[in-house]
């Protein structure tokens, strides 16, 4: 593959994964309310809820900084850099050696900095309550995400996601059991950085339990739609990334182009299993108390470097 086409197909691939994650999230609220026996949604109402959005004036306050409006398309921007450098349906992507691992928690991190000043910059109790419960997390799951990426880094050798697929699905089969451990401490960090249950709910407005939904209540409009597509992002980001680390099969090698359609039918398959999985989580699970998030998240840490000393005591 030339790097004029590699280019090409990454931006196709940034492309097909901002417009595909609304998607995902359709799916999951979809197979929620299956779940809970109620009517579902149309699995295209997170577009139609977006487009209504953009369609609204958008009502800002008059202490608002520059700060408050220009966070929107900053989180937006940062989650679809995040997604465009996974390796979603291939690993030949020219641009993901300028963003290793490391690289993307820092993106991550980034878009919670201005999440968090922005909640903070009208100076409402709500948008202070949520900035502060965010930084919680953020603080906790930032580790254990870190400690989940070292574990695989080190069985491929990089911190490259390209190069981990590379190694993990297209060399020779390997039984690596310090990845169950990681696994289930990225699910746990999953729940957590995407303001799932249990730690929490995304259709709540409860003052007691509102953490993600707390630091956006004064945006709207194409504001709150960019918010909300980046949110969808997040979610598909970090689906993708656990599929990069945990579940490779069927990303295609490097100038595989054959293999392409196998590999949309793959994401389709897992995209389709781990959105049915989130639903049932949510449904058989109860939100956690906010004290019992560190530990929720203390856990997920403990968990991931389990995961990396196993790798260190096997291949010793």
């Amino acid at each position: 593959m030339t790097t004029a086409t590699g280019i090409a197909f990454q931006l196709l691939q940034s492309v097909f994964v901002v417009l595909a994650a609304p998607l995902l999230l359709g799916w999951v609220n979809q197979c929620r309310a299956w779940l809970q026996n109620r009517s579902a949604p149309s699995i295209l109402l997170p577009y139609y809820t977006l487009a209504k959005l953009f369609h609204k004036d958008a009502v800002i306050a008059h202490d608002a900084s520059p700060l408050f409006r220009l966070t929107p398309y900053v989180l937006f921007g940062c989650m679809w850099l995040a997604a465009g450098i996974v390796p979603v349906l291939a690993t030949d992507l020219p641009f993901a050696p300028a963003a290793d691992i490391i690289a993307l928690v820092g993106v991550f991190a980034l878009a919670r900095v201005f999440s968090a000043l922005a909640a903070m910059d009208i100076g409402t109790s709500f948008g202070g309550l949520g900035a502060r419960r965010e930084m919680l997390i953020g603080f906790l799951a930032e580790p254990a995400m870190l400690m989940t990426l070292f574990t695989a880094a080190f069985i491929s050798g990089s911190t490259q996601l390209t190069t981990i697929v590379e190694t993990l699905a297209h060399r020779e089969f390997a039984i690596h059991p310090s990845l169950a451990f990681a696994a289930v401490a990225f699910a746990m960090v999953l729940l957590a950085e995407n303001a799932r249950i249990p730690i929490d709910n995304p259709a709540t407005h409860l003052e007691l339990t509102m953490l993600h939904e707390a630091m956006v209540l004064e945006y709207s409009a194409r504001h709150l739609a960019l918010i909300e597509w980046a949110v969808a992002i997040k979610l598909f980001a970090y689906t993708t990334i656990g599929f990069a680390l945990f579940a490779p099969w069927g990303i295609a090698a490097a100038g595989d182009w054959g293999a392409l359609p196998l590999a949309v039918a793959a994401l389709a398959l897992k995209l389709a299993l781990a959105g049915a999985a989130l639903a049932l989580v949510e449904t058989v699970l109860a939100k956690l108390r906010l004290f019992l998030a560190p530990e929720f998240l203390s856990t997920a840490f403990l968990l991931a470097v389990l995961g990396m000393l196993i790798h260190f005591l096997v291949q010793n």
